[in-house]
């Protein structure tokens, strides 16, 4: 729940109850995930339909790994476009992240790909001016490509404060990097001056099954109440 600070500014005080309920839309998208898992292969991209994460669309996001430790937005549920104040859809990942620790996120992004991993971020957003004490919870799962390589992921983020002023960046407070799949081992990600580069953009979209406007550059694919999530075809 939202208080009064002694200092007049906002802060976050959650029961662990409250916690669990904030988090919800994170558990389903990682419960969604696991549903599709194999037992020795993460999920293709192709298999998320984002009817089977209906409650967390506005939380969750898909990306593409275009260079060792970068992922860009694919598509984005419309609470990371309320975060930075615009459309991120075709944005970088990191573009949410503090500048002094994205190359720490970034080790953490060439993880996700080289392990599979799952990646569990917790961070805070950046103060200042009209903007609020703020923490968020981002989760990364990874997915391959219909090529059969591990290109694709994943994502949700929720946070908990009011947004205020943005765009709002976050700082990270700690990391957890698991195995994907039963039984393996992390695989540390090779350095980047070791890793091939990014394939480029194939035509796969996360589109609805009904075709949009030919001119259309950008369409809903689901939508849940006043809650929608946007389709990039860059």
């Amino acid at each position: 729940m939202l208080g009064k600070g002694g200092s007049g500014e906002d802060v976050v005080s959650m029961t662990d109850r409250e916690k669990m309920r904030r988090l919800a839309p994170l558990r389903q998208v990682e419960a969604y995930w696991h549903g599709l898992c194999a037992r020795d292969a993460v999920p293709l991209r192709s298999q998320i339909d984002p009817r089977g994460m209906e409650d967390a669309l506005e939380n969750a996001f898909l990306m593409e790994r275009i260079a060792p430790t970068m992922a860009k937005i694919r598509v984005a549920g419309t609470h990371l476009n309320d975060l930075m104040g615009m459309q991120i859809a075709g944005m970088p990942l990191s573009s949410l992240i503090a500048p002094a620790d994205r190359e720490r996120f970034g080790q953490a992004v060439a993880e996700l790909f080289a392990g599979p991993c799952i990646v569990r971020i917790d961070l805070t957003a950046e103060g200042g001016f009209g903007k609020p004490d703020m923490e968020a919870n981002m989760v990364l799962l990874p997915l391959r490509s219909d090529f059969g390589d591990q290109t694709r992921a994943l994502g949700a983020l929720v946070s908990h404060g009011r947004i205020g002023r943005t765009p709002r960046r976050f700082v990270m407070r700690n990391v957890e990097v698991t195995p994907a799949l039963t039984g393996q081992d992390i695989v540390p990600a090779d350095r980047p001056e070791d890793m091939a580069p990014a394939l480029r953009e194939d035509p796969e979209r996360f589109a609805p099954r009904t075709s949009a406007p030919a001119d259309s550059l950008r369409a809903p694919i689901t939508e849940r109440g006043h809650l929608k999530l946007i389709v990039s075809n860059d």
